[in-house]
């Protein structure tokens, strides 16, 4: 099979423990665009919390895009427009944060380039450190929270959100979708939304075949492009769960595993072709 696109999570994916790419992976990555292979960032992140990496992949010049908000967005990054964008109205916010005050477990969402709490917690500290977007610590949540969103998040102590993940995720099972991004990050997007239904929305509009598309992630929020893709792949440091659902499982985010699948599967395939 020769492919023609490779999707991306950043997290413990794409990037290693120190939130950078190494310099395999780079080229690796760099070389399969050279030949064509359109490279996708596809994160929980928020949107600007992703601009830097794809500048450091030339997304841009290779006509590229970034899928952020675990699906609530995608943009072209040479033209910067929107290609697909889902949103939480106020109303939602609204019910979600009553929902995080039930469940006494802090919330968050973004406004415009910063992130809204009315929680001073160190989860939310952490969001911003991944992201580069600065906290705004509000009085009222909800009075705060005057336009449609594209996601929130309820954050908190792992135990105690995998608890409150398998309870919301039936108790809203028809309202919303539901996922763990990370242990601590239990992440809200509008119902149907994920990874894997944005990533089908954009190679359509690429003209690109499923069958056609690696995908690569670590977590729950991955699983369904992972599923989607014509060949899902798991990172070594995945949870057992999700490498049961992949074609393939790869090395660990601190080994390259990225690399060594565009090497395998790409690269490969393009040096026996010329």
């Amino acid at each position: 099979m020769s492919y023609k696109m490779i999707v991306l999570d950043l997290d413990d994916t794409l990037l290693r423990d120190d939130h950078t790419i190494s310099s395999r992976t780079k080229q690796a990555l760099m070389k399969a665009q050279e030949n064509g292979i359109k490279v996708v960032l596809a994160s929980g992140r928020p949107t600007f919390g992703m601009k830097a990496i794809a500048e450091e992949l030339s997304l841009a010049e290779y006509g590229s895009c970034i899928l952020s908000f675990n699906g609530g967005k995608i943009i072209n990054c040479h033209s910067n427009e929107d290609l697909f964008s889902s949103t939480l109205s106020v109303q939602d916010v609204q019910r979600l944060y009553e929902l995080s005050r039930r469940e006494d477990i802090f919330i968050h969402t973004y406004v415009g380039d910063e992130i809204i709490t009315q929680d001073d917690n160190p989860y939310t500290k952490i969001e911003s450190e991944i992201t580069g977007l600065p906290i705004k610590l509000v009085t009222n949540f909800v009075e705060s929270i005057s336009v449609p969103v594209v996601k929130a998040l309820m954050v908190g102590d792992p135990d105690k959100l995998k608890v409150i993940e398998t309870k919301l995720q039936a108790e809203l099972a028809n309202e919303y979708s539901v996922m763990r991004s990370k242990p601590y990050f239990l992440e809200f997007t509008e119902k149907g939304v994920t990874k894997g239904t944005s990533l089908n929305h954009l190679i359509k509009e690429l003209g690109i075949k499923r069958e056609e598309v690696i995908a690569i992630g670590d977590s729950y929020n991955d699983q369904a492009m992972i599923e989607f893709a014509g060949l899902g792949v798991a990172m070594g440091n995945a949870p057992d769960d999700i490498k049961k659902i992949a074609d393939y499982v790869t090395d660990t985010n601190m080994n390259d595993g990225v690399a060594k699948v565009v090497e395998k599967f790409v690269l490969n395939e393009i040096a026996i072709n010329k």
